[in-house]
């Protein structure tokens, strides 16, 4: 009987150079053929020390840090940690300030899901949704840039409100050798107004925007054959493995931060919690796809309240708020209050803090030490990704090895929050 070949599972790598591993994630797959017995995905590859360097750095030195962490829901990162410190400080941003912050909240949720929607469509081989979604980004990302200066890691969130208001005026194209007069002009036919204005003028444009995806993707049959039935979860087993955001909710569990913990002005506002049933990742797909819809709807409201309603955007508590750039220029202590701020920055009283927001990925936090002194002594996050890398096993078990690439992209998972 020498003769017989010995069956044996063979393990090999997936990534991290693989194009769906995202150049960071190295999986360990244990396969039976074509299927899977087993996945240990190891993590650290990006590893950056946020949590360590916050301990070195004056409390707002760090916030610049959040942007970097899901690098595709900068503002929303900001959020949880600035709350965190508001809690500590028992401060309250004025109303004009948690409406901006609400708004910027639902416009990084419309990116994350551009975002994770024209990427999951290229690990599953629809080409043209990235494009599709990318031009999409480019607007909000103006949004990004006009509050801010910069196009993602914006730095906007401040404990006690936000850096600045909102702009009076949206930046125009020039005439260039890429674009003659005539484009030009079309192309700066929305920002002739102010920011709000631009923002009103997306949100007219973008649900026939989402019926676009919807009809290349919803009913595409091959979509449904790569995504129908693929990593099912459970509602019991999605909670008591952590899972947040559109992955629990896909499996039918109706919980939003949003709704069940209110932050912010997020109990004023209407807005619907979408569910999925049966939670494998085409339910997980179509939850995004409506998240869209609903952030879209949220965004209008806060147009109209902002519209309505100038005042503040930031505390006028001076140990926390430095002076405007004006009042630093002409009066010298101003700028000695300005230079003390930025440099040294201000002492937490003792004690701990834990704020979580509804991050587009799942649930966000932060939870604060501070020891009295000007920096924290500790500070971890919550990362919504890092519970739902820890159940990739449980979801990829038994299938293709063609399915994990559908399964991981549809856990929406960014490394930046991961590997913190």
């Amino acid at each position: 009987m020498g003769n017989i070949p010995e069956i044996r599972n063979y393990t090999f790598n997936f990534g991290p150079q693989h194009p769906a591993a995202h150049g960071v994630l190295r999986l360990i797959l244990e396969v039976d053929g074509e299927t899977i017995v087993r996945a240990d995905p190891h993590v650290g590859l990006l590893h950056r020390a946020t949590e360590k360097l916050a301990e070195s750095k004056p409390y707002n030195h760090t916030i610049g840090y959040m942007d970097r962490l899901d690098y595709v829901s900068m503002m929303c990162n900001e959020h949880g940690y600035v709350l965190a410190i508001e809690k500590l400080l028992g401060i309250a941003p004025p109303v004009r300030a948690q409406y901006i912050r609400v708004m910027f909240d639902e416009i990084t949720r419309i990116l994350n899901h551009l975002l994770w929607l024209g990427a999951h469509g290229l690990d599953i081989g629809a080409m043209t949704m990235f494009l599709y979604a990318f031009r999409e980004r480019e607007d909000l990302l103006d949004c990004y840039e006009a509050v801010s200066g910069t196009r993602m890691h914006a730095t906007y969130y401040r404990p006690g409100g936000v850096y600045r208001d909102l702009p009076a005026q949206m930046p125009q194209y020039k005439v260039s050798k890429w674009h003659n007069e005539k484009q030009v002009v079309e192309m700066n036919e929305n920002r002739q107004g102010s920011l709000l204005d631009f923002i009103w003028d997306f949100t007219q444009r973008f649900p026939k925007r989402i019926d676009e995806y919807e009809s290349l993707l919803t009913e595409n049959r091959i979509w449904k054959q790569r995504t129908v039935g693929i990593g099912v979860i459970g509602p019991e087993q999605a909670i008591a493995m952590g899972l947040t955001g559109p992955m629990l909710r896909g499996s039918g569990v109706e919980w939003d931060l949003r709704k069940k913990q209110p932050y912010e002005v997020y109990d004023q506002l209407d807005f619907a919690i979408p569910v999925g049933a049966t939670g494998d990742c085409y339910d997980r797909y179509l939850v995004r796809i409506e998240e869209m819809r609903q952030s879209n709807h949220l965004i209008r409201q806060c147009v109209r309240w902002l519209r309505d309603n100038p005042g503040p955007v930031m505390t006028d508590n001076r140990k926390v708020a430095p002076p405007t750039r004006l009042h630093m220029k002409e009066d010298m202590e101003a700028m000695i209050h300005h230079f003390k701020l930025m440099s040294e920055g201000y002492c937490l009283p003792e004690g701990e803090a834990y704020a979580a927001i509804e991050h587009p990925k799942g649930e966000f936090g932060v939870y604060l030490v501070s020891d009295g002194a000007n920096k924290p002594y500790r500070l971890k996050i919550r990362a919504a990704g890092f519970p739902h890398m820890a159940a990739l096993e449980t979801l990829i078990k038994g299938h293709m090895i063609s399915d994990v690439v559908a399964v991981l992209s549809s856990l929406d998972i960014v490394f930046g929050e991961i590997d913190r």
